[in-house]
């Protein structure tokens, strides 16, 4: 009886640690990724009672968030520039398909080489704030101790025609991941608290 007791708590916890956030709680945890004057009038993308992905507010400025996903741990948002949104939402439905992250790289590099998919022609930009479970309420959104990282998408830039190293010397140095790429970005990550 007590093992079945044990088991029971332990899926009535997995169950519960799933379930999608409030909208309120979405919304206010998506936008501890975006920069402060830009919090207010982002559109935020998050997740409905089925769990399906929506869009939970419809913003007025050019930030794009995302709220958490409830089937992983901890806490993992993003923002991003709107003219990033047709790449980010390719990027959805192929990992939906299935598809594994090289897979996905090679299918999009070749869709942006043909025209198919659009990338901005500008340096665009990411931001991703994320917390470890034990950090996160998931009821009532609060978080302690989050980490907020950035990227600066520049498609095709390469460590010759940005003068950046492709890896960084001290944390938080700037360097260039997947040069000469349709997913070529500038990646900040400060030193962790």
């Amino acid at each position: 009886m007590k093992i079945q007791l044990t088991f029971l708590f332990g899926v009535m916890s997995t169950i519960a640690a799933a379930q999608t956030p409030s909208t309120d709680v979405q919304i206010k945890t998506a936008l501890l990724a975006a920069p402060e004057e830009q919090r207010a009038g982002a559109t935020v993308y998050g997740y409905n009672e089925k769990n399906e992905f929506v869009v939970l507010r419809k913003g007025t400025n050019e930030m794009y968030c995302l709220a958490d996903d409830p089937a992983q741990s901890g806490l993992n948002v993003s923002c991003y520039h709107k003219d990033l949104d047709a790449f980010m939402e390719r990027g959805r439905i192929l990992r939906k398909e299935g598809k594994t992250h090289q897979e996905i790289f090679t299918i999009r590099e070749d869709e942006v080489k043909s025209g198919k998919l659009k990338m901005p022609k500008q340096p665009t930009s990411l931001f991703v704030y994320s917390a470890d479970d034990d950090k996160y309420n998931r009821t009532t959104g609060e978080v302690i101790n989050g980490y907020l990282r950035y990227v600066i998408y520049i498609p095709y830039a390469t460590a010759e025609t940005t003068g950046l190293p492709l890896k960084p010397d001290v944390a938080g140095m700037p360097w260039l991941m997947d040069p000469g790429t349709h997913r070529a970005h500038i990646m900040i990550t400060p030193a962790k608290q």
